[in-house]
């Protein structure tokens, strides 16, 4: 009994990972993962990928622009934030 058992957890060990590494080699050739796409996009940004600079340029003006709005906005009508927060 003994032994029988011993064969059946050496087989289910076995099996366990021969799975883990047929798993670990399909994610690894495939890029498909997790961490594939978490190594592309660290290239990308490491690469300075020039849309990504150029959507960073353009958000840092907008918030520039806002700034400046509100500021208008609070020396024209002061209590403008109040009437739309009740508006909403």
């Amino acid at each position: 009994m003994n032994v029988f058992t011993f064969i059946i957890a050496l087989v289910g060990m076995v099996f366990g990972f021969i799975t883990w590494w047929i798993k670990l080699g399909i994610a690894r050739s495939s890029g498909d993962g997790d961490s594939g796409r978490k190594r592309r996009r660290r290239r990308q940004r490491d690469a300075g990928d020039p849309d990504l600079d150029a959507l960073t340029a353009m958000a840092g003006s907008l918030t520039e622009r806002i700034e400046v709005l509100e500021s208008i906005l609070d020396a024209e009508v002061p209590d403008w934030r109040e009437q739309h927060e009740r508006s909403e």
